[in-house]
């Protein structure tokens, strides 16, 4: 019996590279979230530098649990896991009007038990994903993730010299070495295209003065994350309630991300390892509020480098995530990482987001537009995905939590594509009497395929 490439084990030699590629794709969105809410509460570097050791070894804890998984817990397809950027309004505001992080980290555990609770529910809706939905679902994905790119090549969002054209020099030439190492290197090469780019990004930008290692010799060598070290959580009932909002965006968001890597590796993702994959989500989060870190979900930045290299196994991600618990447990490993400038990210950044939204591209490939609303329900999502990503303060009027819901470009979009479909695809057609007596509506024959498809 073969073994399915998402089940391989590469040699030791690849798993490393491989590995450690995935981390680079995804160390600077992984570290963000702890600066941004850590910055916004005005806490010492010394907590700084704490809240970011912890968040890196539970990335890895997490991404272990994801990719290998245990009992029910795991979807054990190649998925990297992260803090989510959804949770980043509501834990700022928890965190500056008086709760402080006992209040986020007791909303955050309380979030974490409600996604494992809630997973099997989620598992069940898995027929309202199918290729119509799933590909423009992984289209938006791509669309979301370019301005994040866009930022990197720029510089980093604000930093001094935003924009400034030597970093777009830098960001092109990664870019450009990404490109030809996957189109003329070796194969082993190729599918570390990704690596190699930030590697030789790196050995060029060191000596124009883009980065420097200062951090480096601050940095601890040896840094252990013990439970509730800023003291013991707190639950507030308007931060739960917030953080159950996030977990709702969350779990909708990894399920795009599950059945996008699903699509891409040839193993489609089911109603049972739909629901292992959240159970995981959830205990990786409720990990998180008690190790002094924030929500955990799948990073899409990975789904795109699973797409890109072609490499489906699942022990790849996995060898990212002890690399991950590695950085977390030794601080200076961790500073090396972060002294790798955003121009060089951004290069490698623009070939990973865009090959995501070209994977959505290649989903829809298998729907049929023809004599039905699917180009509508396409349109429709689409545009109320990339709404939030072009004008991000479109909803600032509006209520938090509707706010958490619509700011994320991803789950706008999703809730969009489900409920056309829905509408389009599975209500009866008002069409003639005779036609609404038919005992099957119009569109259903145009649609079953694509639903078969999707189980």
């Amino acid at each position: 019996m073969t073994t399915h490439p998402v089940d391989e084990v590469p040699p030791a030699r690849q798993l490393a590279a491989f590995g450690l590629q995935h981390v680079l794709a995804m160390y600077a969105g992984a570290v963000a979230v702890p600066l941004i809410v850590g910055g916004a509460m005005k806490l010492p570097p010394a907590d700084l530098a704490y809240l970011i050791t912890a968040d890196l070894l539970v990335c890895g804890i997490a991404t272990l649990i994801q990719c290998i998984g245990f009992w029910r817990f795991g979807v054990r397809l190649p998925i990297m896991q992260g803090c989510t950027f959804a949770a980043v309004s509501p834990m700022v505001i928890i965190g500056t009007t008086g709760g402080g992080l006992p209040a986020i980290y007791g909303s955050v555990i309380v979030a974490g038990l409600a996604i494992m609770l809630l997973a099997p529910v989620f598992g069940r809706l898995l027929r309202f994903f199918p290729p119509l939905v799933t590909g423009t679902v992984i289209l938006i994905i791509g669309i979301s993730l370019l301005p994040v790119a866009g930022n990197w090549v720029a510089g980093g969002a604000g930093s001094q010299d935003f924009g400034a054209p030597r970093n777009l020099a830098l960001a092109a030439f990664v870019l450009a070495v990404v490109v030809g190492v996957q189109r003329f290197a070796p194969v082993f090469l190729s599918r570390i295209a990704v690596l190699v780019g930030i590697v030789v990004g790196l050995a060029v930008a060191v000596p124009f003065g883009f980065t420097d290692f200062d951090g480096v010799a601050d940095a601890d060598w040896v840094g252990i994350s013990t439970p509730f070290h800023f003291g013991a959580p707190t639950f507030e009932a308007s931060a739960i309630i917030a953080m159950l909002v996030v977990a709702l965006v969350t779990m909708t968001e990894t399920t795009g991300d599950f059945i996008a890597v699903g699509e891409m590796t040839d193993r489609k993702v089911d109603a049972r390892s739909l629901s292992d994959g959240l159970r995981a989500d959830g205990l990786s989060t409720v990990l998180g509020g008690v190790f002094n870190t924030f929500p955990y979900t799948a990073y899409a930045q990975n789904v795109g480098l699973v797409g890109m290299t072609r490499v489906r196994s699942r022990w790849v991600v996995a060898a990212a995530g002890g690399i991950l618990v590695l950085l977390g447990l030794l601080p200076k490993l961790g500073a090396v990482v972060a002294a790798i400038p955003a121009p060089v990210l951004g290069g490698a950044g623009l070939v990973m987001f865009g090959t995501v939204a070209a994977s959505g591209l290649r989903t829809l490939a298998q729907v049929d537009f023809k004599g039905n609303n699917n180009l509508t329900v396409v349109a429709v999502s689409v545009a109320m995905g990339v709404l939030p990503v072009g004008v991000p303060t479109l909803y600032d009027g509006f209520p938090d939590w509707f706010q958490t819901v619509m700011h994320s470009g991803i789950s706008a979009g999703c809730l969009t594509a489900i409920a056309l479909n829905l509408i389009f695809n599975h209500l009866p057609s008002k069409g003639t009497s005779a036609e609404a007596k038919a005992p099957t509506p119009a569109p259903v024959p145009a649609a079953a395929p694509v639903r078969e498809e999707a189980g």
